[in-house]
């Protein structure tokens, strides 16, 4: 792996870069996040031992990683302090290792309340967690800031003056109830050692940590497809997700990215509404949904699925301009006598399908590209040609060791 490498969802989130963060994390020094909020969620299986992370980076759980969250995030104090809490207590040490920009835009209870009623009639299907409004008011100047809790006197009438900007939204655009001022006022200051503990100004960390030559991943959260501007609009997250998002939520510049690694699973799948070309509705889609346990991380919803899309990812490859590519999930095709794989639209927009045989047989053992079936091994040559980017990680299970390097 080179000094600092990029690592990117290029489907609709869910492609397993929590546990391809941990592998990696492992011959790094620091783990960053750049957007998003608690809408994600990487659940990674470490000695048999389930762990979702929501905010927190996949890195944390490496005693000698630095872990670092953006400017570009939006942050939730409660979400944060249940999973530091959790952590500790799992046995995770959090001291002089996790560092939280101040510059983070903060979810507020009012934002929260705002998304779960604005969802119920727009049906865009958010995970309600605030994360849209809270960017809605990073974006107007008007956001109140991770920072901001270290002066709770200057803050207070800015403050009053969004909650009340808030409660008009709640009670006349969509007859809810108001939130009380004091109730906001109360859940920053009981969040106020956080400020205290990980408030940091990452840039400075980070330009210091480039200078020294650091072994850095920077982690992407969400997928390529959900991108604010580059996915499927209106059906996308609020943040952006593909590599630009990298330099505007950390503050590193281009030239210190030197290599981006794409993860896409070896078919695809999507939680909550919008477009999906490939998308199944028969016995097909059943089977990937039971096999591949595709139920959303955060929120547990069923996800939909279907066969793999080259067509999307073509062009999502080249808008982050991905060095190689991690194929997750193969394991769940084992049991399939042919696969497909969409190689380009109709005109009116239907997928046109290449039937690939399949090799009906448990890949998850295998540990060398080699000794998989020779129709794994053509599946996955086939996506590396289309897509004319090298495959270099196979995933073939949830655990750290089930993991093909190509190399």
């Amino acid at each position: 792996m080179s000094n600092n490498t990029l690592i990117l969802g290029l489907q609709w989130g869910d492609e397993g870069k929590g546990k391809i963060v941990d592998v990696l994390a492992e011959n790094s020094e620091i783990v960053c996040r750049f957007q998003g909020g608690h809408n994600a969620g990487h659940t990674l299986k470490v000695d048999g031992q389930q762990k979702v992370l929501h905010l927190i980076p996949s890195g944390i759980l490496h005693p000698s990683v630095q872990c670092v969250l953006g400017n570009g995030l939006v942050l939730s104090l409660p979400a944060l302090e249940k999973e530091i809490t959790e952590l500790e207590q799992s046995g995770i040490n959090f001291n002089d290792r996790f560092y939280v920009s101040g510059d983070c835009a903060l979810i507020l209870p009012t934002h929260i309340a705002i998304d779960q009623v604005r969802d119920k009639s727009e049906g865009i299907g958010t995970t309600g967690r605030g994360i849209g409004p809270a960017y809605e008011d990073k974006v107007a100047r008007r956001a109140i800031r991770f920072g901001d809790l270290q002066n709770m006197t200057l803050l207070q009438p800015r403050l009053e003056k969004l909650i009340a900007y808030h409660n008009k939204i709640l009670v006349h655009l969509y007859a809810a109830e108001p939130i009380p001022l004091e109730d906001v006022l109360k859940e920053l200051e009981r969040h106020q050692h956080l400020v205290q503990k990980f408030h940091c100004i990452t840039q400075d960390l980070l330009r210091g940590w480039v200078k020294e030559n650091k072994k850095i991943i920077f982690e992407g959260a969400q997928g390529s497809m959900l991108d604010i501007d580059h996915g499927t609009y209106p059906y996308v997250t609020s943040s952006s997700t593909t590599a630009g998002g990298l330099s505007t939520g950390l503050g590193v510049g281009p030239k210190h990215i030197d290599s981006i690694l794409g993860i896409t699973k070896a078919y695809t799948t999507r939680v909550g509404e919008g477009p999906f070309a490939t998308e199944l509705f028969d016995e097909n889609a059943a089977q990937l949904a039971k096999i591949g346990h595709e139920v959303g991380a955060t929120t547990g919803r069923p996800r939909r699925c279907g066969w793999l899309d080259l067509k999307a990812l073509e062009t999502i490859v080249f808008i982050n301009s991905v060095t190689s590519l991690c194929l997750t999930k193969l394991d769940v095709l084992d049991g399939f006598q042919e696969i497909k794989v969409c190689i380009d639209y109709d005109d009116q927009g239907a997928p046109i399908y290449k039937t690939l045989p399949g090799w009906e047989q448990d890949i998850s053992h295998i540990r060398n590209f080699h000794a998989l079936p020779q129709s794994a091994q053509d599946y996955i040559l086939f996506i590396e040609h289309f897509l004319e980017c090298p495959i270099d990680m196979v995933s073939v299970g949830p655990s750290r060791e089930q993991t093909i390097y190509k190399k």
